[in-house]
């Protein structure tokens, strides 16, 4: 069995969502939102009020839940990889499903649509969107990128050996 030349690599990237509160900020988060809670809530118990406490537990629940929830969301990524041949978008769900999307290069098409609201890339048809979880400005950061090597790539330069032949004929 013989194979074709193996592609060169142009551009490869990994996207994920960016989160700013580390695990061990979320647990101080929470130890502090249950502090607080406690500090309103016993006096509020102890002075006959006693449904306030059951609410102030529901709103540290809320919290956690809505962080973990971020945090799941985070597990989600994309990753672009660009070859001489075709742009392979190889996508993550946070629940570990994959989907793969093909377009070739040749035809690549990199788009920043609205207010930088969209990266789309179309190719031959194909419309595949990317980045929905990057901000504007990584964004436009990942297209500049992809364009920068789709322009390199279409663009080669060659190493020729003419100049060392005229010397050496001379």
């Amino acid at each position: 069995m013989t194979e074709g030349p193996i592609a060169a690599v142009h551009f490869a990237t990994s996207l994920s969502p960016h989160r700013s509160l580390s695990p061990e900020g979320f647990k101080w988060l929470i130890r502090g939102a249950v502090a607080a809670n406690l500090v309103i809530g016993l006096p509020m118990y102890f002075l006959g009020a006693w449904p306030v406490m059951g609410f102030m537990g529901l709103d540290v629940f809320l919290l956690w839940f809505m962080f973990k929830r971020s945090y799941l969301d985070a597990r989600r990524s994309e990753t672009l990889l660009l070859t001489d041949r075709e742009l392979i978008v190889d996508r993550k769900s946070p629940d570990g499903e994959r989907e793969e999307h093909r377009l070739d290069a040749y035809w690549l098409k990199v788009e920043l649509t609205g207010e930088q609201e969209r990266l789309v890339l179309t190719s031959r048809g194909q419309r595949v969107v990317i980045g929905r979880f990057l901000s504007p400005g990584e964004r436009e950061h990942v297209a500049d990128q992809l364009k920068a090597a789709l322009a390199q790539m279409r663009a080669p330069s060659y190493d020729h050996d003419w100049d060392e032949n005229e010397t050496d004929e001379g």
